[in-house]
């Protein structure tokens, strides 16, 4: 009897060569081919080589690719209300927050992507969103002045910063350093990870520490090929993906805050918020919800969100 041909699994991520989220994904892969006798075969496209996430999601659903590691925007193409994880600037703030609310939203997050056709393998997040200019900015006023770069598939993000009159500049993720670099903008949130990868540090040399968003992602699959997957492997598949998961966020949290350190010796000036810095910071932060409420972030997501926030800060007290 002729053995079944393996399940090819081609995923694409912008995660550069050979950095943690990689190399978690390959241990998850070499996990894959092992517990399922070569049957399932993960191959890692890196380096935003399948183009930005947009275009990731547009070939999964085409069948070129049929996995990706995607981000907030790239997630939000096939459902929207996983914004309300990382487009809230200052909703959190703390990732043990952030954490607590991320845990009881999981399950109906998974359900949705599942109900579009897509299977979630593991989510992680790679810490804060931090602000890298080129000009040193502390208050929302200074970054009005800055054209800023926004994600090219992301138009209502844009219509929101133009109605909070920030100066939004579309542009594909892989086009942030050349971008900076010939002025196309002068401003990118970025979490340090990247920045240090990107060298977004050289030309935006001055970094404002505040807690803007976490950069949340997940690693999803296409249910079709999820299902191609021998079923009785798919136990030891998930438990992998969830372990890259779990290093994934660990690392992305533990190495932006060295590569803070390392950008540093390489000039990067890091700016502290005063008090009265982060109330400025606060105050537009209320005004932009109000606004990312039901154009942004679905309504519903909106709230729950926020009466989680307020039932951990509850808690906490």
């Amino acid at each position: 009897m002729q053995a079944a041909a393996p399940v090819k699994i081609r995923l694409a991520t912008l995660a550069p060569k050979d950095t943690s989220p990689h190399k978690s994904l390959q241990q998850m892969g070499e996990s894959w081919r092992k517990s399922t006798g070569d049957q399932v075969q993960l191959t890692i496209y890196t380096d935003g080589t399948m183009g930005g996430e947009a275009d990731m999601v547009r070939r999964m659903r085409v069948g070129q690719i049929q996995a990706a590691m995607l981000t907030g925007p790239g997630l939000s193409q096939i459902e929207d209300s996983v914004s309300g994880l990382q487009l809230l600037p200052m909703m959190f703030r703390s990732l043990d927050e952030f954490d607590y609310a991320f845990e009881k939203l999981r399950p109906g997050l998974e359900k949705k992507f599942r109900d579009k056709g897509f299977e979630v393998l593991c989510w992680g997040d790679l810490g804060w969103v931090r602000l890298f200019s080129k000009q040193p900015g502390r208050r929302i006023d200074d970054f009005r002045k800055m054209k800023v770069f926004v994600w090219s598939g992301d138009s209502r993000s844009a219509d929101v910063m133009r109605a909070l009159r920030v100066n939004p500049v579309p542009a594909e993720q892989t086009d942030v350093l050349p971008g900076l670099q010939t002025g196309l903008f002068d401003m990118v949130p970025s979490v340090p990870i990247y920045a240090l990868a990107g060298q977004f540090y050289g030309p935006a040399s001055h970094m404002l520490e505040i807690n803007w968003v976490p950069l949340v992602g997940a690693t999803i699959v296409l249910k079709k090929s999820w299902d191609a997957t021998p079923a009785d492997k798919r136990p030891a598949l998930l438990q992998a993906a969830a372990e890259a998961g779990k290093q994934i966020r660990a690392q992305g949290r533990k190495e932006s805050d060295e590569a803070v350190a390392a950008m540093v010796k390489r000039s990067l000036k890091v700016i502290q918020p005063t008090p009265d810095d982060l109330a400025d910071w606060v105050r537009f932060a209320d005004e932009a919800h109000s606004k990312i409420r039901g154009k942004l972030v679905p309504a519903e997501m909106f709230d729950e969100v926020s009466k989680l926030v307020k039932e951990y800060r509850a808690k906490a007290k």
